[in-house]
């Protein structure tokens, strides 16, 4: 068997210190190391998923925000959401007790502890310490399947694990092969480290192939298959077609696939039909903010297509754009207000809408307190702004060296550095001296 902590007598483990350590060593979402800097933006993710009767990760998405609201500083939430992941857990296994607790009870005994409440702590120190000995993993080696399948659903809600997601998701479906739903979500997690390639290795392929066989009334994951397909070049319009009145049928959720398939449409250049479905769906639920998001991002692209195929967006089509762009940042405050905000600026600016307004947004983005990567995401967007909107050539520069001297390697970063390159093969700038002292300081100190 696993063993996930040393069993210890009830009178050693009150002492606060072994307890701790006894704590420490659970495999729960207290002890995974996940990212506060990305706990807000999971919140409002999990919101998104829905919470419909028959969700087979209800247990683990309330598991989740348990953890994340205690995070967070609302202990209340935190002790409400870890209590509703057992009832959960209890109804879809139609079961009291099983190894898929392990993970909840770990999670309530870290919460009872970090409240005072040290007795209860060790009353579910002593419920995981009895499950591992009633359910010993198939794998004297490996966590529990059940264990695994958890934390690599978890961990799939953070960017920075996702390879870690998949090789866990890995080891629970060798070890039970018969849940469908893992070996779906291992799919969809070994698609997403290549989300950029359109040339998918074989075995995704035939993975993806089976995990469509098995799970048939998955609509995420046939969605996905479609946006692959439509990248590569296939004709999948009828396909996608039919997949979006499959997907109608479904409870509202980012799970559904819709998001996914307005990605087909638009891969497929037919933005008008992405419009059509967004709208269809937001009249039927017209108050929910992860559609309106949806629908923010088809416009989007709409106002900014017809400099190369489409005509010129009218009035109408830009009033609605941004007026959905401000509904989103009002919705997500914290999670893609500034994303929202930059796109809301692009709108108002390159359509002539109200170029004034779009200077006054970044005016208001450059004196907050914002992370390194985001920090690039907008001095490298504000550059673009200052030389196509302004022609502030030389303050667009300016803010290109922003970008790069931030030492965090990301798209924004490259994307300055590269246009700082072509500045000065170019020619005509008179920086294009200081550019040049700038590239080569830049290089003798390279980030991490």
């Amino acid at each position: 068997m696993f063993d996930i902590f040393k069993c210890l007598p009830f009178s050693a483990a009150q002492d606060p210190s072994t307890l701790e350590s006894r704590l420490k060593d659970l495999e729960c979402h207290f002890n995974w190391g996940l990212k506060r800097s990305r706990l807000i933006r999971s919140r409002d993710m999990l919101e998104d998923i829905g919470t419909e009767e028959g969700n087979l990760w209800l247990g683990h998405i309330y598991n989740l925000q348990g953890f994340i609201w205690y995070q967070l500083g609302d202990k209340e939430e935190a002790r409400r959401f870890l209590s509703k992941a057992t009832k959960a857990f209890r109804q879809l296994k139609n079961m009291d007790e099983g190894p898929w607790l392990v993970v909840n009870f770990g999670n309530l005994a870290w919460l009872h502890h970090l409240l005072g409440e040290d007795e209860q702590s060790q009353d579910y120190l002593s419920k995981v310490d009895a499950l591992l000995r009633e359910h010993p993993s198939p794998s004297q080696d490996k966590l529990h399947p059940e264990i695994c399948a958890e934390k690599a659903w978890t961990l799939m809600k953070f960017d920075k694990y996702k390879k870690q997601a998949a090789d866990y998701f890995q080891k629970a479906v060798e070890m039970q092969p018969d849940m469908v739903h893992w070996r779906t979500s291992h799919v969809i997690g070994r698609v997403s480290l290549h989300k950029h390639d359109t040339d998918l290795d074989q075995d995704i392929w035939e993975e993806m192939r089976e995990a469509r066989e098995l799970d048939p009334d998955n609509t995420y994951l046939a969605a996905l298959e479609l946006l692959i397909r439509a990248k590569r070049g296939k004709q999948v319009k009828d396909e996608t077609r039919r997949l979006e009145e499959k997907i109608l049928l479904n409870p509202v959720s980012s799970y559904s696939g819709i998001k996914v398939l307005l990605k087909v449409y638009k891969e497929l250049d037919d933005i008008e039909q992405a419009i059509d479905l967004a709208e269809r769906v937001l009249k039927d639920h017209p108050d929910n903010r992860y559609l309106k998001v949806c629908a923010a991002v088809c416009y989007r692209s709409r106002i900014f297509s017809f400099w190369e195929s489409c005509p010129k967006p009218s009035a109408s089509i830009i009033e609605r754009a941004i007026s959905l762009h401000e509904q989103a940042i009002a919705l997500y405050p914290d999670r893609r207000s500034l994303r929202k905000k930059l796109d809301l600026a692009d709108i108002c600016a390159k359509t002539g809408r109200d170029k004034k307004r779009a200077y006054q947004i970044y005016q208001e983005l450059l004196i907050l307190d914002l992370k390194p990567a985001d920090k690039q995401q907008l001095y490298n967007c504000y550059a673009r702004h200052l030389h196509s909107i302004w022609q502030k050539r030389d303050k667009s520069i300016d803010y290109h060296m922003k970008t790069a001297e931030i030492p965090l390697e990301s798209h924004f970063r490259q994307k300055s550095i590269g246009q700082l390159k072509t500045i000065i093969e170019r020619g005509r700038s008179k920086k294009c001296g200081e550019i040049q002292r700038f590239l080569e300081t830049l290089q003798e100190d390279q980030p991490e």
